[in-house]
């Protein structure tokens, strides 16, 4: 990547989450469970409703790539932060920073747009049921897709326009586990509080509005379903509550990250902690667990593994 703003820093040090090598120890086998058990089960998840055809629906399609961003959310700085647990000099390179703020926006971004999407899949499914396959075409639903990562990558392109310019030439410390936009804003040689805090919390404001535009469409849901049999609204309820526990989980970390930006707290690092690591390994368990669609299929399919796997490697007939 060509040098944009000629600083003299090529690299930055991260702190990570701790100098205690015993919490080391537990963290790095903490992380590389929930690492390893979030791509496993989103990735379930994904082929289950690839491979289903009662499940080639408006819901699971955009449960399906939540999935995907949630697999991309959890990689962009977990694994290095696992390897860099032991490591005695912590470093990543200026391009590898604005790499990591690159793809934390993108991710971000298009997974708020994406909820966004799903919360009006499930207004239009409970509130206009005679209008929703005509209004949750198979267009409807990839623009929604397309949508969202478009909205990301605009989102990560207004964030880093003015980052990348920025001098570096002083101090090169970052108090976490992986590079984002305040922390690494902190850094540039030259004053940049008050453009920085209008930047960074332009994020939270737009955090804050999607969580509000999404509490308002499941309190309209919420009303909607009062009216409904008591089957349909337990089913509609049940499925309210998971989507509204991930938008919870998601929004909470990011409003108060970016909201006060260049606030140095504790909390900060675990929030950090709970949105890349811990919210992915979430979702699929909320979504298997709550419903009995999606757990019914992942049956179905690891029982059909387990069948073939017997096929290709029979018993002896000895034994």
């Amino acid at each position: 990547m060509e040098r944009f703003n000629h600083s003299s820093i090529s690299e930055f040090v991260l702190l990570g989450l701790t100098d205690s090598f015993e919490l080391q120890i537990f963290f790095f086998v903490i992380f590389s469970m929930f690492y390893l058990m979030t791509m496993f089960g989103n990735c379930l998840i994904l082929l289950t409703v690839l491979s289903t055809s009662n499940l080639h629906s408006p819901m699971y399609f955009l449960i399906s790539n939540l999935s995907l961003i949630d697999m991309c959310l959890s990689s962009f700085a977990t694994p290095k932060m696992i390897m860099d647990l032991f490591a005695q000099h912590k470093t990543i390179s200026f391009e590898g920073c604005i790499s990591q703020i690159f793809f934390l926006h993108l991710f971000t971004g298009t997974e708020i747009v994406l909820l966004i999407s799903m919360s009006f899949d499930r207004y239009t499914a409970i509130c206009k049921p005679l209008h929703y396959s005509k209004i949750m075409s198979q267009n409807m639903c990839i623009g929604l897709v397309v949508t969202s990562w478009t909205v990301g990558f605009l989102h990560t392109i207004s964030q880093l326009a003015f980052t990348l310019y920025l001098p570096f030439c002083g101090p090169n410390v970052i108090d976490s586990f992986f590079c984002d936009l305040p922390l690494v804003m902190k850094l540039a040689c030259i004053d940049m509080y008050i453009l920085g805090v209008f930047m960074i919390s332009t994020s939270g404001v737009i955090a804050l509005l999607s969580f509000l535009l999404l509490l308002t469409s499941y309190i309209i849901v919420l009303v909607t379903i009062r009216g409904h049999s008591s089957t349909g609204s337990s089913k509609a309820l049940s499925t309210c509550t998971s989507h509204f526990i991930v938008v919870l989980m998601f929004f909470g970390p990011c409003i108060f990250i970016y909201m006060w930006p260049f606030t140095s707290f504790l909390v900060d690092k675990i929030l950090s902690v709970f949105y890349t690591i811990f919210t992915p390994f979430l979702n699929p368990l909320i979504y298997t667990l709550r419903n009995q669609e999606v757990k019914a299929a992942v049956k179905k399919k690891l029982h059909n593994q387990y069948l073939d796997l017997g096929k290709v490697n029979p018993q002896h007939p000895g034994q």
